[in-house]
C-alpha cells in the first residue's frame, strides 16, 4: 500500500535538479572597467597633446565638448581652446555656399582630394540642416564624400545647427580653432545653402566662394544681391556635357553683373570660372584662385586686419550667447517664464508686456547685488 502511495506521488509531476548557477552576461569586472573609464575624462593637457598629435578619438571627443551645451563641458572646452590658441591661425579658411542641388558635397570632395593629393591636410566643418522637432542632423556629409571621409589627412565634422541663426552651428568659430592645433592646413565651411548662415559663415572665414548651377532658369534673379557682393569667387559647377555651353553662358552673366558692384576693401576683384566637380576637372583652377587671393591679401594687409576683426565680432558673439544662456536658465526667469507664457495664451497680457516684465525682474537681481 506504501509502495502505491509512493507511487502515486512521484507520478504526479516532474521532478527536476536544481542546476549550477549561470554566470551573468557581462563580466562584472569588465562592466567595473567600463564604468571607470568612462568616469574618468581626459584632462585639459591630455586633449592639447591629442589634438596636437592629431590622434582623431581624443580630437572628436574635444570637438563634442565644444559643441556640447552642458556648463561643465563648457568649462573644459574653453580652457582647452585657450591652450591650443598659440597652435591655431595657421590655415586658409574658406566657406562654401550654393543653392541646394548644386553639388557642394562633391565639389568639397574633389576639391579635398586634390589638396591633399599635394600635401595638405583638409578639414570640413559641413553644418547640416536639423530637425525642428529633434533638434538632429537630417542630412550627414559622411556618406557624401566617401572618399574624403576614409582619407587618413581628412577630417570631416557634420554639425546639426541645432536652430541658430541661419542654420550655423553655434561652436563652429571654436572647432576652426581646434582644426588649426590639429595641424589642418585647409579648411572648409559648408552651409546649408542661400540664405541668413552666408553672413555669419563669410564672418568666420577668410575666403567666400559660391556655387551656382547653369541653365536652371535666370540665374542672376535666382540669388540675392548681397550674397553676390560677399563672393570672392562665383564658380558654376556641373560644367561638362550637354551643359557645358550653358556653363560658358552663365560666366559671362556673373561676369558683367561683378562690375557692378563696388570695389571689395581688400583690393580683390571676384572672379568666375566653370567646373565639374564630379569629373574632377577645373578644381585645381579653383584652387587657383584661392591661392591668389591669399597671396594678394597677405601682401596688402587685408588678411591680417580681416582675422582681427573676426576676433572682435566672435567675442562679442560669445558675450550674446552667455547673456541669452544666462537669462533662460536663471531660476527665477524659468519660474515667471511659465506663467507669462500661459497669460499670453489666455489673453491676460501681451508678448511685448510680458517679455518686459521678464528683463525687468532680470535686471532687477541684478540691481540687488
Amino acid at each position: 500500500m506504501a509502495e502505491n502511495q509512493n507511487e502515486g506521488k512521484e507520478g504526479k509531476a516532474l521532478h527536476v535538479n536544481k542546476g549550477i548557477d549561470q554566470p551573468e552576461s557581462v563580466s562584472p569586472d569588465a562592466l567595473k572597467k567600463f564604468r571607470s573609464a568612462r568616469r574618468s575624462a581626459y584632462s585639459i593637457d591630455d586633449y592639447v597633446e591629442g589634438i596636437r598629435k592629431s590622434n582623431r578619438t581624443v580630437f572628436s571627443k574635444a570637438i563634442t565638448l565644444v559643441e556640447s551645451t552642458l556648463p561643465q563641458h563648457q568649462e573644459v572646452a574653453q580652457q582647452v581652446i585657450e591652450k591650443c590658441l598659440p597652435y591655431s591661425g595657421n590655415s586658409v579658411r574658406v566657406g562654401i555656399t550654393g543653392v541646394p542641388g548644386v553639388g557642394k558635397s562633391t565639389f568639397i570632395e574633389s576639391l579635398g582630394m586634390y589638396l591633399i593629393k599635394n600635401g595638405h591636410k583638409v578639414a570640413v566643418l559641413a553644418i547640416d540642416p536639423s530637425s525642428e522637432r529633434s533638434r538632429g542632423s537630417i542630412l550627414g556629409d559622411k556618406t557624401r564624400m566617401e572618399d574624403l571621409a576614409v582619407n587618413e589627412n581628412a577630417f570631416i565634422r557634420p554639425s546639426a545647427s541645432a536652430g541658430s541663426l541661419g542654420g550655423v552651428a553655434r561652436k563652429t568659430k571654436e572647432a576652426i580653432i581646434l582644426c588649426e592645433a590639429a595641424g589642418y592646413d585647409v579648411i572648409f565651411v559648408e552651409t546649408v545653402g542661400v540664405g541668413q548662415s552666408e553672413t555669419a559663415v563669410h564672418s568666420m572665414v577668410d575666403f567666400f566662394l559660391l556655387l551656382m548651377l547653369a541653365g536652371a532658369g535666370d540665374e542672376l534673379q535666382g540669388i540675392k544681391r548681397g550674397i553676390m557682393e560677399m563672393a570672392d569667387a562665383i564658380v558654376i559647377n556641373k560644367a561638362d556635357g550637354d551643359n557645358l555651353q550653358k556653363a560658358k553662358n552663365a560666366k559671362r552673366e556673373y561676369e558683367n553683373a561683378l562690375h557692378l558692384f563696388p570695389p571689395a576693401e581688400s583690393g580683390w576683384k571676384p572672379l568666375v570660372d566653370t567646373c565639374s566637380a564630379l569629373h574632377d576637372s577645373g578644381v585645381d583652377r579653383v584652387w587657383g584662385i584661392i591661392q591668389k587671393y591669399v597671396d594678394l591679401t597677405r601682401s596688402n594687409g587685408y588678411f591680417k586686419k580681416n582675422r582681427r576683426e573676426q576676433a572682435i565680432r566672435i567675442m562679442f558673439d560669445a558675450i550674446n550667447h552667455k547673456l541669452k544662456d544666462h537669462f533662460y536658465h536663471h531660476p527665477e526667469i524659468r519660474k515667471n517664464l511659465e506663467k507669462l507664457k500661459q497669460d499670453i495664451l489666455e489673453d491676460k497680457i501681451s508678448s511685448y508686456v510680458a517679455a518686459q516684465k521678464l528683463l525687468e525682474g532680470y535686471l532687477n537681481k541684478f540691481n540687488e547685488l
